[in-house]
């Protein structure tokens, strides 16, 4: 039987890790019964780049790192998007700022504007790029979804305060991390938190990352390794 092709979209997902030292717990929220694209799983926060979102001005950049490993095999450019979209889907999803206080230069993105009008401009030198993967075929919709690492610690205001989240996902709630499996997951986020795991002590970004990569030919579990490259402007 062949599969019907759907257009792959670029996402950003953001695994908050709270209390890493001590007991550490993951944000998590459930999908609406009614929604498109994994009804009723326990997810991480995250959705699909916004075109707006590679013309957003971040306060601070990528760890080089993390701005080398997301450039391979990927259009070029797309870092930035992706750190934006993380920074605005976890906004719009948990109600939680990653940013630093700053005035916008010039025109604010529609999707951008409550963020905005808190006072902070996005900052992404928090953000550690842990995990790519792509939907597989014969979904109803298929993404390319980078996974990014922040700590709690990083973000601004009350982490339990979801006050401004969105209706996207229900029960958010703080996860320990050695319980998440215990919820309704989709296939992949199991495999991103043994991932998360291995991670919780190593507070540094990863030299290499996994890659799980399925087309109609294959699915693959790759490794972006890269090689040293300059720093980036």
């Amino acid at each position: 039987m062949t599969l019907a092709k759907t257009a792959i979209r670029d996402a950003a997902t953001v695994i908050v890790l709270r209390d890493r030292w001590t007991n550490p717990s993951i944000l998590m929220g459930q999908r609406g019964s009614k929604a498109a694209f994994m009804p009723n799983k326990f997810v991480f926060p995250g959705g699909a780049v916004d075109p707006a979102d590679a013309d957003v001005p971040l306060a601070t950049d990528l760890p080089d790192l993390c701005f080398e490993r997301l450039g391979e095999q990927a259009e070029p450019g797309i870092q930035r998007a992706l750190a934006a979209a993380a920074i605005r889907e976890l906004w719009e999803e948990t109600g939680l700022v990653l940013g630093q206080p700053g005035t916008w230069p010039g025109h604010v993105p529609d999707d951008w504007q409550s963020f905005a009008a808190l006072g902070y401009l996005p900052t992404a030198a928090a953000l550690q790029f842990v995990f790519r993967a792509v939907t597989p075929p014969g979904r109803p919709r298929r993404f390319d979804a980078r996974f990014f690492l922040v700590d709690a610690d990083a973000l601004q205001g009350d982490v339990d305060d979801f006050s401004h989240a969105s209706d996207e996902l229900s029960h958010l709630q703080w996860v320990p991390l050695d319980r998440a499996r215990d919820l309704d997951l989709p296939f992949i986020t199991e495999v991103v938190l043994a991932e998360i795991a291995a991670r919780v002590t190593s507070p540094e970004p990863p030299s290499s990352v996994p890659f799980y990569k399925n087309n109609e030919e294959a699915n693959l579990f790759l490794r972006l390794r890269g090689y040293p490259m300059p720093t980036h402007d």
